[in-house]
């Protein structure tokens, strides 16, 4: 029994602590905000207890005390509880608050640290919250102050005067009363300021302009909440600094098709040239519900003169079943090994074995093609793969004399998650691109996304495909893409987005 009060950080997912990452993980109950980034809950273990209590449209899922409970309850059940709070729980976080009714109910507690959204968001926006030459000290003030109430709680004449750098949280709506108090106790109106909206996060945005002006300036380029409120001549350095709004694709929405086990490099690569990735799986990967047929091929392996892999799943999967007999890559030492693409390599170099093939173009019939030049007449071949997919490369490998066996080791199936958020992405003009990585994503994103509403919004979203075959399915549904990289991989259709987004 115990609770991890958890800093999830600012947005960027990561800049979530290792700490913080191995607690999730190893959570039976995780306790999660609207302002910690839901990609953190990848890391929850299958069977964890997964608890929104967030704010959304101006409602609350649960309130304060109703947190508290909820956290005190689970403890009390003899289960380890993650509370990820953005930010730091600390920091303008009630995590104190959480800390003082946990030990009220004797429930022990830990409190792990975030980075906060005071500290990183200006940074990102290339603005040091201290610096030699501009400022030695920091005031971090909430600025959520109502301004009608008979006093304040803060020293605005100790704020105006004598700090080098302010950083007001959750200030938006109080803006021209942050100014006026601050002038008015003594501050020059020309003393720089600045916004910076969302943070570390693909939504990312940041004006400066000076104390005096600020509060006209944010409307006039259209700041709302979230946004950070830096006073001091520390922004004088966001123009030099500002690395974090220079990258290629920030704000840029992209919609990742690919099935969530594949998906994660590409979002990475992505969301490091700062785009808003939207990992949208139309297809998830599951194992077989039974694998007798698999464990027969396993068995027989020494039959096989050519073993080729497809996908990394393939891979994976099948090295599943082999642990499962108790065997592993040694099984494999009589046959002669095709890679599909690089990813394909990657992994079986992971294994310990290197390719004996990896065609030149990532595509059956560029495959077909290099095995042949191989000789595969009278050849016997193993091809571990998706229980549906396509035929071209067993069909051909046929024809030239091969007997080749098709064993399927997974299965894909449709999916619907972040439907609803592509959808609204869509409608806001906030998205700009989808991609797809084969054709079954495309025809499950068609099911899931009706053809003639992407044909509405055309004018803004691009289509992106990774080469010729699926290209032809996105022919199929009245779509002609506007990227389409030379190499069929994930790394060149990355490089394809960058040049042409």
């Amino acid at each position: 029994m115990k609770v991890y009060l958890i800093g999830a950080g600012p947005g960027d997912p990561g800049l979530l602590t290792i700490k913080g990452r191995d607690i999730l993980s190893t959570a039976d109950v995780i306790v999660y905000d609207y302002l910690a980034n839901a990609e953190f809950l990848s890391y929850a273990k299958p069977d964890a207890e997964i608890i929104y209590v967030g704010k959304k449209g101006g409602d609350h899922t649960l309130s304060q005390e109703g947190i508290n409970q909820l956290i005190v309850d689970k403890a009390k059940e003899g289960k380890s509880v993650a509370r990820l709070k953005g930010g730091d729980p600390y920091m303008f976080g009630r995590g104190g608050e959480e800390a003082q009714e946990l030990l009220a109910a004797g429930v022990p507690f830990e409190e792990v640290p975030g980075i906060t959204s005071a500290i990183a968001g200006p940074a990102y926006a290339g603005i040091p919250l201290t610096h030699r030459d501009y400022a030695s000290s920091v005031s971090f003030i909430t600025g959520h102050e109502n301004p009608d109430k008979p006093g304040s709680s803060h020293n605005w004449k100790a704020l105006a005067t004598g700090t080098s750098t302010l950083v007001f949280f959750m200030g938006m709506k109080n803006l021209p009363h942050i100014s006026k108090q601050l002038i008015e106790n003594g501050m020059d109106p020309e003393t720089p300021a600045a916004l910076v909206h969302w943070g570390t996060t693909a939504k990312h945005r940041s004006m400066a302009a000076t104390i005096g002006t600020l509060p006209e300036e944010g409307v006039k380029q259209g700041f709302t909440s979230p946004s950070l409120i830096v006073v001091g001549n520390v922004v004088k350095l966001r123009d030099e600094l500002n690395w974090f709004e220079q990258l290629p694709l920030r704000g840029k929405g992209v919609v990742v098709t690919r099935a969530r086990e594949q998906a994660s490099g590409m979002a990475k690569s992505l969301t490091k040239l700062g785009a808003n990735v939207i990992q949208f799986p139309t297809i998830k990967i599951d194992p077989l519900a039974d694998y007798s047929e698999v464990h027969a091929a396993i068995k027989a392996l020494n039959e096989y003169e050519w073993v080729i892999f497809t996908s990394v799943n393939g891979v994976k999967h099948f090295w599943n079943q082999l642990a499962v007999l108790g065997l592993d890559t040694r099984a494999l030492g009589a046959s002669k090994i095709a890679a599909i693409g690089p990813a394909t390599a990657d992994i079986l170099r992971e294994k310990g074995i290197e390719p004996d093939f990896i065609p030149e173009k990532y595509v059956a019939e560029g495959v077909v093609k290099g095995l042949l030049e191989r000789g595969m007449d009278g050849s016997k071949v193993l091809l571990p793969r998706a229980k549906v997919a396509r035929e071209v490369l067993p069909e051909e490998l046929r024809k030239a004399g091969a007997q080749v066996d098709i064993l399927p080791v997974y299965e894909t199936r449709p999916a619907e998650e972040q439907r609803e958020e592509v959808l609204e992405l869509l409608k806001s003009g906030e998205l700009s691109c989808v991609t797809f990585g084969s054709s079954s994503t495309v025809e499950n994103f068609f099911d899931l996304v009706s053809p003639d509403l992407i044909k509405e919004h055309r004018g803004h979203v691009k289509l992106a495909s990774i080469g010729p075959i699926t290209t032809k399915t996105l022919e199929r549904f009245g779509f002609t893409p506007d990227i389409e990289p030379e190499d069929y991989t994930i790394p060149a259709l990355v490089d394809a987005l960058v040049e042409k987004l």
